[in-house]
């Protein structure tokens, strides 16, 4: 969190909802949601398969592979998306009826993202004679070329943005495409590939082929469904709220994978209480550690075990590259300050308006986290660079509000061709590779873009809250009903309130935590305080009476449940 920020109270967007409880019918109008039907999750409220384009063509292509037995590769990604899509794929196809489905994802420190050429040959060498991508393969035109070559078909799923050109698929299903008439761009791609399953059951309904039993209920997927989804940080716009209420709902009744089980209990998370942001901030890590330090292969099989036997040792190993890759990361963090430190400018303000930072230690499957610390506690679009194989850099951005970090390296690349190899991603992140020899000219063409599209104000830091609760509100009631109301997340902010308080004590716990008993100006009763790895954050911990930035959270200690705010900011009172 940036040291330096203003406070700001989010603006209702909308009426606020009649028939709701009044703070959150705010709390939704903030959030720009006027009809209370919002907050139904029933699965019948989900958009319909056969909106999704080119769903069908790619359904056909799957029921024709599954009945003539030709071996699918189901071709993943190195991320927590790119993990369950994998899982769902092999488990709904299964359900299915295929007999001979695999999968496939590159070892992202020889072979790069994605449905690369040279994947292409080590999957054909393997048997495959249809590949399907998931979560990956808008951007894989050459690799689609090659397949298509060696007489492979492609079916290409995935949620990224086009570039220019499109891969010659036999069948491209990605709600971003231009014109498609999906209802929701927001899905992940684990969610693009639920859909895709849902069209090929209902296809393979209408021709009988469930006529004497045996449909899969593919709901049984949807706590992968929603790990993917929380997990990769897309908007939860109702339809991806909904996937992960009801795999929330799953994962709660131990009615989910054992991988996923597994994983909450080496992350110390209780499955009944669990939560969007357990999945965001405990399992997805955990997951993405794997194909950041080592490869995805370790993630994914943990969450195909079909035992909690098989699954435990996974997952623990699986904590324990987490562990390895938070130590990495902190001292990457200790680097990239340092250096900007070094710069000698004379105030934050006097940064560049975008920030490239790259050293030759730095590991590649640890910059996009960089990236994402570095851009917090400056509030500028970062790219973080790493050294990759053949004199390449492998670069990792993440942006603020206001820059769309693809659409920035398409002018970089229009304006200098030849500077970027590649590069691919979405508004708030992206990756790219670079000739070694062009960071320096990148660096000036990247600044000079933040430098155009960035005014001062958008440097500035900003944090939005829902104002104040009442001393009265700061309960376990509210907290509980906070909770009940989600599942929050990107796009759908959990509430962050703000208020006067008096800190009537404090203590350090964890070596980098704050422990503290506070009480509202005005209130007469302490409430309990926690601040996450506070202590760097300088901020003003001499002060008595404080102005905090909070969120109301349930805190269960020993079988007992009480209120916590959990402080993400913390600043004097003026």
């Amino acid at each position: 969190m940036s040291r330096h920020l203003r406070i700001a109270r989010r603006p209702l967007r909308c009426e606020p909802p009649a028939g709701v409880d009044p703070l959150l019918a705010r709390l939704l109008a903030a959030r720009g949601v006027a009809d209370a039907r919002e907050l139904e999750y029933s699965l019948r409220r989900l958009p319909p398969p056969d909106r999704l384009g080119n769903v069908e063509e790619a359904a056909a292509l799957l029921l024709q592979a599954i009945r003539r037995q030709r071996k699918v590769m189901v071709v993943g990604d190195f991320d927590a998306d790119g993990a369950t899509s994998c899982a769902v794929a092999l488990r709904g196809l299964r359900s299915l009826g295929a007999e001979r489905v695999e999968y496939l994802v590159p070892d992202r420190f020889r072979l790069g993202y994605g449905l690369s050429p040279a994947l292409v040959r080590v999957a054909r060498e393997r048997g495959a004679e249809l590949l399907l991508t998931v979560d990956n393969g808008i951007s894989s035109l050459e690799g689609v070329m090659e397949a298509r070559r060696l007489g492979m078909q492609v079916v290409v799923t995935d949620h990224h943005l086009p570039g220019e050109g499109l891969p010659e698929a036999d069948a491209i299903v990605n709600p971003n495409l231009p014109g498609d008439p999906f209802p929701s761009r927001n899905l992940a791609g684990v969610g693009v590939l639920f859909y895709l399953l849902l069209a090929l059951r209902a296809r393979m309904r209408r021709e009988g082929a469930f006529a004497d039993g045996g449909e899969p209920n593919l709901a049984e997927l949807l706590d992968l469904v929603a790990l993917g989804t929380v997990a990769d940080v897309v908007p939860l716009d109702h339809a991806n709220r909904t996937l992960v209420q009801q795999g929330l709902a799953r994962i709660r009744a131990g009615r989910c994978v054992p991988g996923i089980l597994a994983l909450l209990e080496a992350a110390g998370r209780d499955h009944r209480q669990v939560t969007a942001a357990d999945l965001g901030f405990a399992v997805g890590p955990r997951l993405n550690a794997a194909g950041r330090l080592e490869e995805m292969g370790q993630g994914i099989d943990c969450l195909l075990a079909e035992s909690p036997e098989e699954a435990r040792p996974l997952a623990l190993e699986l904590d324990r590259l987490n562990r390895e890759r938070r130590e990495i990361e902190a001292e990457m963090k200790e680097q990239a300050m340092s250096a900007l430190e070094a710069l000698h400018l004379e105030g934050e303000g006097t940064l560049p308006h975008g920030l490239c930072l790259f050293d030759p230690q730095w590991h590649q499957g640890v910059v996009g986290i960089l990236a994402s610390r570095v851009k917090e506690r400056y509030h500028r679009p970062v790219i973080a660079f790493a050294p990759g194989e053949g004199g390449e850099l492998k670069g990792s951005g993440r942006s603020i509000a206001g820059f769309h970090m693809r659409d920035a390296l398409a002018r970089v690349a229009s304006r200098e061709p030849g500077l970027v190899t590649r590069f691919g991603g979405h508004a708030m992140a992206a990756g790219l590779t670079l000739p070694a020899g062009h960071l320096a000219p990148f660096r000036d063409a990247f600044e000079a873009v933040a430098g155009e599209w960035l005014e001062a104000s958008d440097l500035e830091g900003i944090l939005l809250t829902d104002g104040e609760l009442p001393p009265s509100a700061l309960d376990l009631e509210t907290a509980e009903r906070l909770r009940a109301a989600g599942p929050w997340g990107q796009g759908f902010p959990e509430p962050l309130f703000d208020g006067p308080f008096t800190i009537l004590e404090r203590r350090v716990v964890g070596g980098r935590h704050v422990k503290m008993q506070v009480r509202p100006v005005g209130g007469r009763e302490g409430v309990d305080a926690i601040a996450f790895n506070a202590l760097e954050n300088g901020w003003p911990w001499e002060e008595r009476e404080v102005r905090i930035a909070y969120r109301l959270e349930v805190n269960e200690f020993r079988g007992v449940r009480s209120a916590q705010l959990v402080v993400v900011y913390m600043e004097r009172l003026s």
